[in-house]
C-alpha cells in the first residue's frame, strides 16, 4: 500500500474521532431529551442520554440560579428547574455585561454558549434582555439548521468511516465538506445574527435602532457591553477541517500515484 494511503487513513480516522466524540454521538445521544423535559415527559428520557448529559457537562459553565448539588446530574436539574442544555461541545460563546448585573452575582457576565444542535449557559437570562431591547428569543432562530444537525453529522461520520474504508474518486470529493464546517458555520451565525438585529419588535421597552450584533470580538448594544469569541468545539472544528484536508490531498496523491500501476 502507497504511503499516503495509510496517511490519509491516520488524518481521517483523527477527524472521525474528534467529530464523533465532540459532536455526533452527544448530538444524537441526546437528541429531543429538551423536548421530552419541556412537555413533561420526563420518564421518557433514555438512560443513556442521562449518562452522556452528565459526563459531556463536567466543567461546563452552570448558571448561578442552578444550584451546586445539582451540578452534572441530570436529574437533579430537572427536579430542581435549573437552566439545562444540550451536551455536545460548545463552538461559539457570547457573553453581556451591564450595571444590572454585577460580577458579584454574575462573575462572567451573562453567558450564552452556541452548539450544533441548541444552546446552554443564561440562555433564559439572555432572552430576558433580548425581549428588553425587542429582539425575538433564541430559539426562533436556526430551527432548520437544528433540526438536520443529528442527520448532518450522522452523514459526515459515514463518510468518513467510507473514506477511510474504500478508495474512491467520490468518497475524496466528498471529504472536503468536513472542510467547510469552520466556515459554514460562522457564515450562518452571522446570518443569524443580522437577522435578530434587523427584525426588532415593538415590545421592546428600550428602542434601539436596526444593528449588526458584534460576530467577532467585544461590542456595545445600548448600555450592555458585549464579548463574542470562539470556544473549544470552533478550534475542534478547525482541527476536522485540517485533518481532512491533509486527508484529502494524501489520497488524492496516492490514487495519481498508483493509478497508471
Amino acid at each position: 500500500m502507497h504511503s499516503s494511503f495509510i496517511k490519509a487513513k491516520i488524518f481521517a480516522g483523527l477527524a472521525l474521532v474528534i467529530l464523533t466524540v465532540a459532536f455526533t454521538f452527544p448530538i444524537v445521544t441526546f437528541h429531543s431529551t429538551l423536548n421530552k423535559i419541556d412537555e413533561g415527559k420526563v420518564e421518557q428520557i433514555s438512560p443513556t442520554a442521562i449518562k452522556v448529559w452528565n459526563l459531556y457537562n463536567q466543567g461546563r459553565y452552570k448558571s448561578v440560579t442552578t444550584p451546586k448539588e445539582a451540578y452534572n446530574d441530570l436529574e437533579k436539574m430537572i427536579d430542581t428547574s435549573s437552566e439545562i442544555g444540550v451536551a455536545s461541545m460548545p463552538i461559539w460563546a457570547v457573553s453581556l455585561e451591564a450595571p444590572n448585573y454585577p460580577k458579584e452575582a454574575f462573575p462572567e457576565g451573562i453567558p450564552v454558549f452556541f452548539h450544533f444542535d441548541g444552546y446552554s449557559g443564561e440562555v433564559h437570562e439572555m432572552n430576558t434582555i433580548n425581549h428588553y431591547v425587542g429582539m425575538d428569543p433564541m430559539w426562533v432562530g436556526g430551527h432548520f439548521e437544528r433540526a438536520i444537525g443529528p442527520y448532518a453529522l450522522l452523514f459526515l461520520t459515514i463518510i468518513m468511516i467510507l473514506f477511510i474504508a474504500y478508495d474512491s474518486k467520490i468518497l475524496n470529493w466528498l471529504m472536503l465538506i468536513p472542510v467547510s464546517l469552520p466556515i459554514l458555520f460562522i457564515l450562518d451565525y452571522s446570518y443569524w445574527l443580522y437577522w435578530f438585529g434587523h427584525n426588532l419588535r415593538d415590545w421592546g421597552a428600550f428602542k434601539i435602532k436596526p444593528f449588526m450584533p458584534t460576530v467577532f470580538g467585544d461590542g456595545k448594544i445600548a448600555q450592555f457591553t458585549t464579548h463574542s469569541y470562539p470556544t473549544i468545539g470552533f478550534y475542534l472544528l478547525v482541527a476536522i477541517a485540517l485533518l481532512s484536508l491533509l486527508a484529502y490531498f494524501a489520497k488524492e496523491k496516492a490514487m495519481k500515484a498508483t493509478s497508471g500501476k
